[in-house]
């Protein structure tokens, strides 16, 4: 077992660096912006996003093939998808807004962001009800395809803000209508993942619902 102690401390280790490096990306594309363009900030910015993306997919698989899977892992690994999407969509947001205060870009990602944490709250609500009745919490399949195409799509967005602007007027049109059709994607998978909990859930929901409407019509009758 003390063999295993430095590999299962190595993949928390990993899984824990989204952090610090979502944060460092966070810093880097702020300070390009204001400058009205850095490349090697830019470059910094995107390679720290796309390390923090990296750990996602390493973590979980290492875990399973050195045999260190543990609960911290189980319950750190969401949480750290949550503060990557947490700093990067309303950063990617402020990127837009600071490079041109009327794009209708703007309008999109904020949508898009404010899509994303409500459906990440909401998700967390319905887990909170199941794991009341001691429902299975796993994530489900169409919840690891959302959080999957979200990294990319965020390193996607972040090229066409940071490197759109050298490429001639029409690659720069094209790249955002391709940003245009990434976010829609991710938009209907957001809701569609929503729909998909929901009625996932939806018993344990109802089981929670029923006491208290119980309670209140009980309530009314000792009332009458």
């Amino acid at each position: 077992m003390s063999s295993l102690r430095p590999r299962s401390v190595f993949v928390n280790a990993l899984t824990v660096s989204r952090v610090p490096f979502i944060v460092a990306f966070m810093v880097f594309a702020v300070a390009a912006a204001m400058r009205g363009g850095s490349l090697p900030l830019e470059i910094c910015a995107g390679f720290c996003m796309l390390v923090s993306g990296v750990t996602d997919l390493f973590d979980g698989m290492l875990a399973r093939r050195w045999a260190v899977v543990s609960t911290f892992g189980k319950m750190a690994d969401p949480l750290m998808d949550k503060v990557f999407f947490i700093v990067t969509f309303p950063t990617l947001l402020w990127i837009i807004g600071w490079q041109n205060v009327h794009d209708p870009h703007a309008v999109v990602m904020l949508a898009f962001t404010v899509l994303y944490i409500l459906r990440d709250q909401w998700v967390t609500f319905l887990r909170s009800v199941g794991s009341y009745y001691k429902a299975d919490n796993g994530a489900l399949w169409l919840g690891k395809v959302r959080t999957a195409l979200s990294f990319p799509a965020a390193g996607y967005i972040y090229s066409y803000l940071a490197f759109g602007h050298y490429l001639p007027d029409g690659g720069q049109r094209a790249f955002l209508w391709s940003c245009y059709g990434v976010e829609a994607m991710l938009i209907i998978l957001n809701v569609w993942s929503v729909v998909y909990y929901t009625r996932h859930y939806s018993e344990y929901l109802k089981r929670a619902i029923a006491p208290e409407r119980q309670a209140a019509e009980n309530g009314e009758r000792n009332g009458n």
